[in-house]
């Protein structure tokens, strides 16, 4: 594979940045992540955190070196993000469970998968253009689907924060795949934060990346998301990736070619632990509920303590 990728985050005007981002790659598997911890509960940083950390520790554990089911992998790791963050909750007898968004995508073979839960958003974009996005689990996107709102509207709608689907809810969340989509050389993937797209036209956003690069248009875009929203400004995050990037030259910043991944190796901005090994003689066909809890056992002491620092003032 080769790819230019490209993340950054800002705080905007709040207090603190709960957004969360980062990536994963074999030489044959690339995995984004992008959460977004929700500020109206308590520890909405730690939900997006044990997040993250919850879906790269499966990834490094059956990326070997690519996902053999893509699909039941995304569905099963994001349902396990959710568990571990209901587990932080009764281990800590906190009044509430800390809840976040997520969106996360799976590269592999030329093809991009997607899922996601809540209104963090994954646009795939072509030529400047946008080819598809993924549609906000929020009160908003259902009206403008039921035709009984015009989208123009949306950025002003007094509901237009309130989601109805998260990881950490009371209730069983509701996992949104695409279909698995053929990229084509310049193809961009981006995943952001509603700090940026709130702010930002689509249009804009796919011109920008389009025409400069991913690594150059992405700090830019979260900046000028950051100036136009002022003072009202959420947490900004971008994380983007351009497909086989022919542009820059070999070795220049930005541009990976996993070629030169050794195999069985892991690459990742995603800090999570693993302890111990798993089973040779486990096979990943069946990828089913026991196999996910099987690999969360081996990684939730780390992430709980990891949590614990994070969720410190």
């Amino acid at each position: 594979m080769r790819f230019s990728i490209c993340q950054e985050t800002a705080i905007g005007a709040r207090r603190a940045n709960q957004d969360r981002m980062g990536y994963c790659y074999t030489r044959d598997a690339l995995l984004m992540l992008l959460a977004d911890g929700m500020g109206g509960h308590i520890q909405g940083e730690v939900a997006a955190t044990i997040a993250l950390q919850t879906v790269s520790a499966l990834f490094q554990e059956v990326a070997v070196p690519h996902v053999k089911k893509p699909e039941g992998f995304l569905e099963d790791a994001l349902y396990a993000a959710h568990r571990e963050i209901h587990r932080y909750r009764a281990l800590h007898a906190l009044p509430e469970t800390p809840r976040t968004t997520i969106v996360a995508c799976l590269v592999q073979h030329g093809v991009a998968q997607w899922a996601h839960c809540g209104d963090s958003r994954l646009y795939w974009m072509r030529g400047g253009r946008v080819q598809g996005r993924t549609r906000d689990h929020t009160r908003v996107e259902s009206l403008i689907a039921q035709g009984l709102l015009d989208a123009s509207a949306a950025r002003t709608h007094p509901d237009r924060n309130k989601l109805f689907n998260c990881l950490g809810a009371p209730g069983v969340p509701s996992i949104e795949m695409s279909e698995p989509t053929r990229l084509e050389a310049g193809d961009v993937i981006l995943l952001c934060s509603d700090g940026l797209w709130n702010a930002l036209p689509d249009e804009a956003m796919a011109l920008h990346l389009a025409a400069e690069g991913v690594v150059r248009a992405v700090p830019k875009l979260v900046q000028q998301a950051e100036a136009v929203a002022g003072a009202s400004s959420d947490n900004v995050t971008a994380l983007a990736m351009m497909w086989d990037d022919a542009g820059p030259a070999h070795g220049e910043a930005g541009v990976i070619t996993t070629a030169l991944v050794p195999l069985g190796a892991v690459t990742t901005t995603i800090h999570a632990p693993r302890q111990g090994e798993p089973d040779a003689a486990e096979s990943m066909d069946s990828f089913n509920d026991g196999d996910i809890e099987q690999a969360i056992a081996e990684i939730r002491d780390a992430i709980e303590r990891t949590s614990r620092l994070t969720s410190k003032p």
